[in-house]
Formats: structure tokens, sequence, C-alpha cells
């Protein structure tokens, strides 16, 4: 019995293993796409917009839950709209992100205090999570790493000739990125082995 039981420990370690590189590969796989295809991925998340739009309508109208979680996710999503303004470029010192970060904190509080004292099944919990609280979110920081190669129209500075021009401008901001690919990319280099090519 004991050893069964060690077994189903190892069997979910190994599991946690798996599912962790599962996530990690498809992030690094949506930011390829992400930064390759930055159109199509503001139709998407416009789209997805939209639809979480039209979710808190519904909740609104054929639900009973309270009218301050959708309210507020209504609001999330015309926050949302202002941020997909200037996509792929985003600031994450603009008005408009620290109102969307914290609009995020306030709808997952009072989500969790509502589901907290009223019982809904565990898929019904997840489902409003999964849809209402998280994909637009998801979608923004999956899309981070397409800010990097965004080419330059204007840059911080105006001057146009010597050492502040807008290309050097450009580089040297591009030289310190922080984005969820470049995260990805370093992981990978540091973390796997390098294979070294034969030369004949």
């Amino acid at each position: 019995m004991l050893f069964i039981y060690i077994l189903s420990y190892l069997a979910m370690l190994l599991q946690a293993v798996f599912l962790t590189l599962a996530t990690a590969t498809g992030l690094y796989y949506l930011a390829e796409l992400v930064e390759e295809y930055t159109v199509i991925a503001k139709h998407v998340i416009t789209w997805l917009i939209v639809g979480t739009a039209v979710v808190h309508i519904g909740f609104l109208i054929f639900e009973d839950l309270p009218a301050t979680l959708s309210l507020l996710g209504l609001f999330q999503q015309l926050i949302h709209c202002v941020l997909l303004k200037d996509f792929p470029s985003v600031r994450v010192t603009s008005i408009p992100f620290v109102l969307g970060v914290t609009t995020l904190v306030a709808h997952h509080y009072y989500a969790f205090k509502y589901f907290g004292d009223v019982y809904y099944s565990l898929t019904e919990v997840l489902g409003y999570f999964t849809i209402c609280l998280w994909l637009v979110p998801f979608g923004f920081f999956v899309s981070l790493s397409a800010n990097d190669y965004v080419l330059p129209t204007t840059g911080e500075r105006q001057h146009l000739l010597g050492d502040h021009n807008v290309v050097t401008d450009y580089l040297s901001r591009k030289s310190k990125r922080y984005s969820l690919l470049s995260f990805f990319s370093f992981a990978k280099d540091t973390i796997l082995p390098q294979r070294a090519k034969k030369t004949f």
C-alpha cells in the first residue's frame, strides 16, 4: 500500500513538470505568433474584448449575479479598448494601464467574495474566471513581446542629428528588452543544453 502511495505522488510530480513545460512551450509559441502577426493579434484581442463584454451583458440579463460584477467587467473592457488604441505599444506607466490593473484586482476581489458566499460548482467558477477575468489580460500579456519589434516612427527626443537621433534611441531601448519572448529565449539558452554542430 505504501509503494503505490509513493508512486502516486511521484506521478503527480511528473505531471506537474510536464504541465509546466507544456504551458511554457505554448506561451513561447503564442508570443512568437503575436510578434510575427501583430495586426491579426490586435483583431483577435478586439474580438476577445467584444466577446467578454457580450458575456457580461448576458450575465446582467440572464443570471442573478450582482450587477456590480458585470458593470465592473464592462468598465474593464472599456479600459481594454483604450489600451488597444496604441497596440502593440503598451506603456506600464500610462493611466489606462494602471486603471486596467486596478480594475482587474478589484474584479478578482469582488468575484472571490461573491463565489465564496454563494455556492457554484468548480467548473462554473472556473468558467467565469477564465472568460470574464483572465482571457483579455492574458492576450495583452502574451502580446507584450510585440512591442519590441515595432519600427520607430518618432523618438522620445526630436533630435535628428547627433547621438540622440531616432535610430540610436530605438536601438538603445531595444537592447534592454523585458518581455515574455525574451524571458523564454533567455530560459531556453541558459537551461537547455546546446548541441555543438559538427564541422567536417
